[in-house]
């Protein structure tokens, strides 16, 4: 995620954009294709490597001890779960081969595929997923997704490459739950502290590519698995390159040292225009998987208060935000779903742009410029706090300083401090050392959102780490997680974003477009409702166009 602690929570039904993949096309859903290939197609061929340029770094490539998306994107290429999405975010096998649900659909048989091999040629088998259950859900391990697997009431190996969970009660996102946050090499992990494994850093899997290389704040480097169960990938070789600044990273693009990024929406609308670019890259755009918002501490004195969090989202007007810092390329955001999925309820609490409404919010909490200066005060302190965000992401930062400002003609000063990735994360957020934040999440293809809401989910490194409490809202997520009726949980989670937008623990800002660019020589990308990696084992370079030779 190139959102804080942007979760692979595995869950959401629709999404609102689709592609085109027709030669030629340039609708209002950009799909640049190059001329030069002339909707000719060329003969796949094995070779060459892939650069991606990311603004952060992994934290922990075990999926089950890491929450931030730039650890989960490097692992999607090395690691399995018993399921996953396919291109139309319908559930599908990985390394279960099939499966069967019960009657009362309390119990889930899972059907594995045979003689599929750990990178170190060890086979897997049912003893490896059981390994991981008991593991995600060991009290031992810091986790935030041992939430799903605490809803099992018994796991076992029925035989080699059958297994079997059997669940409390009803619980809607339990197949979509097995996906590779669970499975984990038993050969390697049985009896050692999975938090000083060396697998943390040098991660053995299943999946398409293995691991080769980690320099810290520089690059990941994997090489193809050419022993891969769903066929060898063309690519012979991925590079997760970790680049800070947008800017740098897009200058890194246009000499050739990156071959893939997410742009900016400045370098999206107007410094892709030139001839070399359009020669040499394709550019997509879609509604994100994700939100940005502003989020408080709520164990801060300053947020308890109810009226002051309205306040703030009267003073902030998000469609300046949408248009100046997005450059129209995204919506506004009312809650934690995306507009389009049948989760999302159109008819919330909205907060109007309104500093006079604000002002009169914070008088009626105790909030008035006591002095003369400017500045609201309470028992003779000054409303004043600092942002925090992390280094890289200027949307962010120029959010904030929009907010600076907005916030500063009601009265309060506010401080902006951006930091780095992965001191962000262990140093601010899993410490809740901070007042509030601008950060984002990730969403999954359900709208179970227990770990991000839960109050049972704020300690240390857990994800509700803002400390929201309420009980309403923790019914709520427990039922929606526990009926099948799609009707009922439409309702259950309508009511649920009721009451966010009545209590404003977040400030919802905006959902961005994601804006992707790659270079044209690769081939087989498949825009589809899942984004554009989800075929990433079927893209191929011509060998008269392949640029490195990688040795795998």
């Amino acid at each position: 995620m190139n959102n804080v602690k942007e979760v692979i929570i595995a869950f959401m039904l629709t999404i609102s954009l689709f592609f085109s993949s027709g030669c030629g096309q340039d609708d209002k859903i950009p799909v640049q294709t190059p001329s030069r290939q002339n909707c000719k197609e060329e003969k796949p061929a094995y070779g060459d490597m892939l650069i991606e340029g990311a603004i952060g770094d992994a934290s922990n490539l075990i999926p089950m001890l890491s929450s931030d998306s730039a650890s989960h994107n490097v692992m999607g290429l090395i690691a399995n779960g018993l399921v996953k999405y396919d291109k139309n975010l319908v559930l599908t096998g990985d390394l279960a081969e099939s499966w069967e649900i019960s009657d009362d659909g309390l119990t889930i048989t899972f059907h594995l595929r045979e003689r599929v091999k750990w990178h170190d040629g060890v086979e897997f088998t049912a003893e490896d997923v059981l390994f991981g259950y008991r593991t995600i859900i060991d009290p031992k391990v810091p986790t935030a997704y041992a939430g799903d697997f605490m809803e099992v009431e018994k796991a076992e190996v029925l035989d080699k490459y059958t297994f079997r969970v059997t669940y409390k009660k009803p619980f809607a996102p339990a197949l979509g739950s097995w996906g590779s946050l669970v499975v984990l090499p038993r050969h390697l992990l049985k009896g050692v502290d999975i938090t000083k494994s060396p697998l943390t850093r040098h991660p053995i899997g299943t999946g398409p590519y293995k691991f080769k290389e980690w320099k810290t704040g520089e690059k990941i480097v994997l090489t193809v698995n050419s022993e891969y169960f769903e066929g060898r990938p063309y690519i012979d070789g991925y590079i997760y390159r970790i680049i800070p600044d947008p800017a740098t990273m897009f200058l890194e693009l246009k000499s050739g040292g990156v071959d893939q990024m997410g742009l900016t929406p400045t370098q999206y609308l107007r410094q892709t225009k030139s001839p070399k670019i359009k020669k040499n890259y394709r550019k997509y755009q879609y509604l994100a998987f994700a939100y940005t918002y502003l989020g408080y501490n709520l164990k801060n004195p300053l947020f308890q208060d109810q009226r002051v969090r309205q306040a703030i989202c009267h003073a902030i007007n998000k469609e300046e935000i949408v248009e100046g810092v997005l450059l129209g390329l995204g919506e506004v955001a009312t809650g934690p779903y995306k507009p389009g999925t049948w989760q999302y309820n159109p008819r919330v609490k909205r907060y109007s742009y309104d500093p006079d409404k604000a002002k009169k919010l914070l008088k009626e909490a105790g909030w008035i410029d006591s002095g003369g200066d400017g500045i609201l005060k309470k028992d003779g302190k000054p409303f004043q706090f600092t942002i925090l965000t992390n280094q890289g992401n200027n949307q962010r930062a120029k959010s904030a300083e929009i907010i600076q400002r907005r916030l500063k003609t009601i009265g309060m000063k506010i401080m902006i401090r951006t930091v780095e990735w992965a001191a962000f994360i262990n140093e601010f957020i899993d410490k809740k050392n901070f007042e509030a934040v601008i950060l984002g999440w990730s969403l999954g293809q359900d709208p179970d959102i227990y770990d991000i809401w839960h109050s049972s989910k704020t300690g240390p490194k857990e994800l509700n780490f803002i400390s929201y409490a309420n009980t309403e809202v923790d019914s709520l997520l427990e039922e929606g997680r526990h009926t099948f009726d799609i009707e009922k949980r439409k309702e259950l989670y309508f009511r649920l974003q009721e009451i966010l937008a009545e209590e404003q623990p977040y400030t919802f800002l905006y959902v961005p477009y994601a804006l992707p660019i790659i270079h044209a020589r690769f081939r087989g990308v498949e825009p589809a409702p899942a984004g554009i990696g989800h075929n990433f084992i079927e893209w191929y370079v011509p060998l008269g166009e392949q640029k490195y030779h990688f040795t795998p």
